[in-house]
């Protein structure tokens, strides 16, 4: 019981019983997860798949499912897409259903510069089961009941691209949620994501990035990504979160239309221990299905 206090302080930052927004390492290639400006804005239709295993091994550990999709319409000027998941922390299960809508402006006299905002709306679900935790002392009156609540969401973003580099801000849950007894919370979280292509060489590309992500009540945290492409078609890279999680991560384009992902992550001893790595594994699709669609790997 112990190992779960301690996972649910790790993972909350400030609350045990507050509801915070689930980690990802692969939205470089993908961020919609957290920025509904994205939705078409590579200009072609796309769906992914993702499971994510945090701390594997560690009691109570965070899994997380999405299931997300986007294109843009009307001359590639409107996004639309939706996205679904789900994130379980111990006794905690969050279900959330989105839809995403955006509208994209190109701007300067070569039409270089992309100017996309976008707006999500949906419903945000959280059940805590104490029946499943091991209590020291059962007749605890916090865990004799358990706890459901449910909240609508609207979330913004807004993300500026050029031919090399990409800049976003969103917050994706803008509604803070609380009940009765405070037993519940949620604060909303800021995303500042940017990235940077420099080309090495006519197969060669070098991608670096930075995701901060601001939350009341607990320290920015900060993702720095370093990414090798090759040839449009491969991505390999290391990234760091907090100087406290080192990770490597993959990515394969196949049959011209398919991404495979991995990314794994080893922890530092001050937080859980390197014995409790991550796991992440997507799967997504990108095609051309209008007239008016782009056909490249190209993410932006």
């Amino acid at each position: 019981m112990r190992k779960f206090y301690l996972l649910l302080f790790i993972v909350a930052g400030h609350t045990a019983s507050a509801q915070q927004d689930p980690l990802y390492a692969q939205y470089l290639t993908n961020p919609l997860l957290f920025n509904p400006a994205y939705a078409g804005l590579n200009n072609a239709m796309n769906a992914s798949l993702s499971f994510r295993n945090q701390w594997s091994g560690y009691e109570g550990s965070p899994t997380t499912v999405n299931l997300n999709g986007h294109l843009s319409l009307v001359e590639n000027k409107v996004g639309l897409g939706g996205m679904v998941l789900r994130d379980v922390l111990g006794p905690t299960k969050n279900t959330e259903a989105h839809f995403t809508a955006s509208y994209k402006i190109k701007f300067d006299t070569k039409k270089l510069y992309t100017l996309s905002f976008g707006m999500q709306a949906g419903v945000i679900s959280s059940v805590n089961n104490y029946s499943k935790l091991r209590l020291d002392n059962p007749a605890d009156p916090s865990f004799a009941q358990n706890m459901n609540f449910t909240w609508p969401n609207i979330g913004f973003g807004a993300i500026l691209t050029g031919e090399k580099f990409l800049l976003g801000l969103s917050v994706p849950r803008m509604l803070k949620a609380k009940n009765e007894d405070g037993s519940f919370n949620y604060n909303q979280h800021m995303y500042l994501f940017t990235s940077y292509v420099h080309y090495l060489g006519t197969r060669l590309r070098l991608k670096p990035s930075l995701l901060l992500r601001g939350v009341k009540g607990a320290p920015l945290s900060a993702d720095v990504n370093f990414n090798i492409n090759i040839d449009t078609k491969y991505t390999a890279g290391i990234f760091i979160r907090n100087f406290n999680t080192y990770g490597v991560m993959f990515q394969a384009w196949f049959r011209e239309k398919f991404r495979l992902g991995y990314a794994f992550e080893l922890p530092a001893g001050k937080s859980v221990g390197p014995q409790y790595t991550s796991h992440e594994i997507t799967l997504g699709i990108k095609m051309a299905v209008l007239k008016i669609h782009e056909r490249s790997y190209s993410e932006f």
